[in-house]
Parts: C-alpha cells; structure tokens; sequence
C-alpha cells in the first residue's frame, strides 16, 4: 500500500513558476514509478510526466514538454514536478500516481493522490 501527498499547488501569474511535490508511505516508494496527471474543469485528466523508478528517465506530454520537469528524491520518498513558463491552460487539479511499470494511461496506476489546484492567471 501506497499513500500519496501532494502539496505546492497555488495561484501563479502566467509565466510563472511553481514546484509541486507528492510524499509518499511506504518502503516500496522506489519499486514505482511515479507520474503526474491534471483534470481541469470539464475536461477529462490527461497525463503530464512519468520518471522511471530510479529517476534516469522521463517522458513528458507535448503540451508541457519543455516547461516541465519531472524529478524525484527516493531518500525522501518524494516526487516532484517543476513548473516553469506556465499559461493559463495549465490550470488544472494536479495528481501523482504510482505505477508498477511504465505507464501513460491512469487505469494503469494504483496509487493515486488527492491532488493539489494549481490556477494561473493571465
């Protein structure tokens, strides 16, 4: 078992940035790998980052490729998403999954967050 945390979210003026970060239980944290998700009002989640269990690669959506950055620390238990250069249609409730393979769809996760609101302004 699995429990997720997310913390960081906020309200940013568009070309801003924020950190998000997911804690995470457990001793099996690094047996994972970790993704993030967004759902903005209305709309399905869409995937938004996945690093693999010991940090050495990542895969990103196209519509953040280049803004965000994926990263994790095991020691902490703890993942993280760097946001940079945000815009507006970035505002979404942001999630961290947990996955035993490499995953892109959320029905291929197991453990989810409850996720943290991240607005930005124009």
């Amino acid at each position: 078992q699995v429990q997720l945390v997310e913390s960081g979210g906020g309200l940013v003026q568009a070309g801003g940035s924020l950190r998000l970060s997911c804690a995470a239980s457990g001793r099996t944290f690094s047996s994972y790998f970790m993704g993030w998700f967004r759902q903005a009002p209305g709309k399905e989640r869409e995937f938004v980052a996945i690093i693999s269990r010991n940090g050495d690669a990542s895969y990103y959506a196209d519509s953040v490729k280049g803004r965000f950055t994926i990263s994790r620390d095991n020691a902490k238990n703890t993942v993280y998403l760097h946001m940079n250069s945000l815009k507006p249609e970035d505002t979404a409730r942001y999630s961290c999954a947990a996955t035993i393979g490499y995953a892109l769809t959320q029905s291929e996760y197991r453990y989810w967050g409850q996720g943290t609101q991240v607005t930005v302004s124009s």
